[in-house]
């Protein structure tokens, strides 16, 4: 049985979780979520590693916790795992990944109700039979409801941030297996717009053998289950839980398909719309004429061209305008990740970081960057190991001895800086001026009221040392929802006093949404795209942000970080020497 880094760490996680409902050691339990953590993480395939006998190689891992790899590689799971399910009923692990509930509550609802699935949970919510129970309220309740809702979104859909390496993965070794197959492969679907989550996968190809080619896709090493297997569709599930489909279409209507099959609904509707004025049909063999001749469909391009429009990206294609600014000849010059120079949100292990500096730099400069920023927790955020004044003004001169040693890169001093409840910020003045880059950022109290969290974000924002607002929204995709906050009103103040908002490339963050992004841009808010990595695999998490400002319509002269590092320099210091620079409105 094929494994993976996500399975094991899933084993491991669920491990964690129900030696938490026996009440077990904790630094037991830790020991379980640390190496679910670290595998999540891990660069390179786990069963690689074990072929190539470098399993002792992964950092923080323990030897019983390597034992337990092993097993889980050799034999698809483990004696202790299945043992704790045993115990328990299956559904109380779906009950313990719901957001609000936890081991704990998981615990006292099985012992003191018999909720044992997340049906029973939501009825008795819904009924107010939990309110009885220690802890629990009418509050409690809505949470907990709140929570199923968000777990069966997250359980539906999967992160752009897993679908994009998962789809990857799987057209590499496919095209490896099957290469004299296929003519042309790509992704289609939400996933190919880059939307944050993404349903079912589609894929596209065209082949002289589909049979063959329906035949390697079936025998995929990622494939759990053959759902529907045809002559031009076949549809698997994944290892992961996620279905996957395979179309094969003959290549001279491939343009055409892949337009289709990419989307969205809405946006095919006005393609549509637009041909039949034109006394043309549209669909996903192509295009023809009112005599029913095919006269476009081969490439992509030609079913734009021949509707009197420039190609339009994936990305934009949402409804929101694409098609009247392709009529136009105003569609904007997208973003790409070559345009990126740096990332100015990094932590490392003087926080909650998995590297030191020195690694994340190297990680970078890998990327082809020419700077970053390190931006570590402050003080106030124990549970991140935020850094004292002490501590950060050692950083600082650790900084500075690095940057002696390097030529073309720069390591640039930061923090990212809690907003105190009332608005202030977790520095004083006097640390926070020392500082290249000061991002300003929401890490707690996420359940004031919409006025209470706008005026705390903005007064941060009126801050003369304030560079960027970081995840501005504070939400986690499936697992949290956004605070109650004004945003239209927060990108007014970040206009007025300069202040650059941050796309969080993190997959469960995105964080401005696409349709922020477009707001920013508009009222003349300069983007800065971040990857607030805790280690140097996460840097490539950028590609992720750069599609999310793609879908934002976002330009080179958008973004922050596109800037040369003289560019950037300059900007910054133009800030502390005038009291905070404005970017305003045209």
């Amino acid at each position: 049985m094929k494994v993976d880094n996500i399975k094991i760490a899933r084993i491991f996680r669920e491990i964690a979780d129900l030696l938490s409902i026996k009440g077990e050691n904790p630094f037991r339990i830790r020991a379980y979520e640390k190496a679910a953590d670290i595998l999540e993480h891990l660069s390179g395939n786990i069963e690689e590693l074990y072929r190539e006998g470098k399993l002792k190689q992964i950092p923080g891992i323990g030897k019983g916790i390597l034992e337990k790899i092993e097993t889980i590689i050799k034999t698809g799971t483990l004696p202790l795992y299945e043992q704790l399910k045993s115990n328990f009923p299956p559904g109380l692990i779906e009950i313990i990944s719901i957001p609000d509930v936890g081991p704990k509550t998981a615990k006292l609802l099985y012992e003191k109700m018999g909720i044992k699935n997340v049906e029973e949970l939501e009825d008795a919510a819904k009924k107010g039979m939990l309110r009885g129970l220690a802890g629990m309220g009418e509050r409690k309740e809505k949470n907990i409801l709140r929570g199923i809702k968000l777990y069966r979104m997250r359980s539906s859909r999967m992160l752009l941030g897993r679908a994009l390496p998962l789809v990857n993965a799987v057209i590499s070794e496919l095209t490896t297996k099957a290469s004299s197959l296929i003519e042309k492969i790509s992704p289609a679907g939400s996933l190919r717009r880059g939307k944050e989550t993404i349903g079912d996968i589609d894929i596209l190809a065209t082949s002289s053998n589909p049979d063959s080619l329906m035949d390697a896709f079936s025998n995929l090493s990622f494939v759990e289950e053959v759902l529907v297997k045809g002559e031009t569709k076949t549809s698997i599930l994944t290892d992961q839980g996620f279905q996957m489909d395979l179309r094969v279409v003959s290549s001279e209507s491939f343009g055409a398909a892949l337009q289709y099959f990419t989307g969205s609904k809405s946006h095919n509707i006005k393609l549509r719309e637009r041909a039949i004025r034109r006394g043309l049909k549209i669909n996903e063999y192509g295009v023809f004429n009112q005599e029913g001749e095919k006269i476009a469909g081969e490439k992509e391009e030609e079913v734009y061209s021949i509707l009197n429009l420039h190609f339009i990206p994936p990305e934009l294609r949402e409804d929101r305008g694409e098609i009247e600014a392709a009529e136009k000849g105003s569609l904007p010059d997208l973003l790409t990740e070559k345009d990126i120079k740096g990332d100015l949100h990094i932590h490392t292990t003087y926080s909650d970081g998995k590297n030191d500096i020195e690694e994340m730099v190297e990680g970078a400069i890998a990327k082809g960057y020419q700077y970053i920023a390190i931006t570590d927790h402050s003080s106030s955020l124990k549970v991140a190991r935020g850094l004292s004044i002490e501590s950060i003004l050692s950083q600082i001169k650790k900084i500075k001895e690095l940057n002696s040693k390097l030529n073309g890169f720069k390591i640039l001093t930061g923090a990212e800086v809690n907003i105190n409840k009332d608005g202030s910020l977790d520095f004083p003045e006097e640390v926070l001026s020392k500082l290249d880059v000061v991002i300003a950022a929401i890490h707690t109290g996420f359940k004031q009221d919409e006025k209470t969290i706008t005026n705390r974000v903005i007064k941060a924002l009126r801050h003369p040392m304030v560079n960027i607002l970081a995840h501005p929204s504070g939400r986690l995709i499936g697992e949290r929802e956004p605070y109650a906050i004004d945003l239209n009103e927060v990108l007014n103040v970040a206009a007025e006093e300069g202040v650059w908002v941050e796309i969080n490339s993190q997959p469960e963050r995105l964080d401005l949404t696409d349709y922020w992004a477009m707001e920013a841009k508009k009222k003349g808010v300069k983007i800065v795209i971040n990857t607030d990595s805790h280690n140097k695999d996460s840097l490539d998490f950028i590609k992720l942000g750069v599609v999310t400002a793609r879908r934002g319509w976002l330009e080179k002269e958008d973004v922050v970080n596109t800037l040369s590092l003289h560019q950037l320099l300059k900007l910054l210091q133009d800030k502390k020497s005038k009291g905070g620079y404005r970017v305003r409105k045209n």
